[in-house]
């Protein structure tokens, strides 16, 4: 990769059935230009069922494509392991639903140019800005948030966020663990226990604009007990190592 003063991003977008919602993420990250920062896009298709593949291709856009549904957690990883591979300096999580602007972006990069940080979450809850979620839902983020801040003593209001940046100790980090199943709290507490400096800054984000959350589909209990088992056993399994 080419050397310069500015920092080499790269948007990493998991794609499961989102044909609704590429194109106009496209069209906007194609506008994005952020002052010390270039910018590239991945596209990860993790074995859509509707024709997000097909969107793709027509759009003519560098993507890959899984042969089997690695899910979010392997989609993402398989992310960090093409920034790592090529030589990025940051790698920023994306949604593929509509739901992280990129005109945001600027908000999350921009501690990196002075080295403050290894991750920045893009966060709903600093301020009252924009799509904030659903009552259910919002419960369950105020959750997560208590349990982390009780477990690693960090305080990130929107732990359930992946409109994140990770610069090169964070990728490292994550290429050795990432949790595989709707891992954003539980990546913040395994992400503390390696000494990353975590900051949490104001976002607007939207509410999904096609689609289907599938988050939604499942029983809220369910998922707050097996997300808070996978913290638990994660900060013992650190603590303890």
């Amino acid at each position: 990769m080419e050397t310069g003063i500015n920092k080499h991003i790269l948007i990493i977008i998991p794609c499961y059935n989102e044909e609704g919602n590429i194109p106009s993420l496209h069209y906007e990250l194609e506008q994005l230009q952020i002052p010390g920062f270039n910018i590239s896009a991945i596209y990860i298709n993790d074995c859509s069922k509707d024709n997000t593949k097909k969107v793709l291709e027509e759009l003519n856009v560098p993507f890959l494509d899984n042969p089997i549904n690695l899910g979010i957690g392997g989609t993402v990883q398989l992310g960090f392991m093409y920034a790592k591979t090529h030589g990025f300096d940051i790698a920023v999580q994306m949604d593929g639903d509509g739901q992280h602007p990129p005109s945001q972006l600027h908000k999350i990069v921009t501690p990196f140019l002075i080295d403050e940080v290894d991750v920045v979450i893009g966060s709903r809850f600093v301020h009252n800005d924009g799509f904030r979620s659903t009552f259910t839902r919002r419960m369950g983020i105020h959750f997560f948030y208590r349990l982390n801040k009780l477990l690693t003593g960090i305080s990130i209001k929107d732990p359930t966020s992946g409109y994140r940046a990770y610069n090169q100790k964070a990728i490292a980090d994550l290429l050795e663990y990432y949790p595989d199943e709707y891992p954003e709290p539980e990546a913040i507490n395994y992400l503390a226990s390696r000494k990353n400096r975590i900051r949490e800054v104001a976002v607007a984000m939207n509410e999904r604009e096609s689609g289907t959350s599938s988050i939604r589909r499942l029983n809220t209990l369910y998922y707050m007990a097996k997300v808070t088992l996978n913290i638990l056993f994660l900060h013992l399994k650190m603590k303890f190592k």
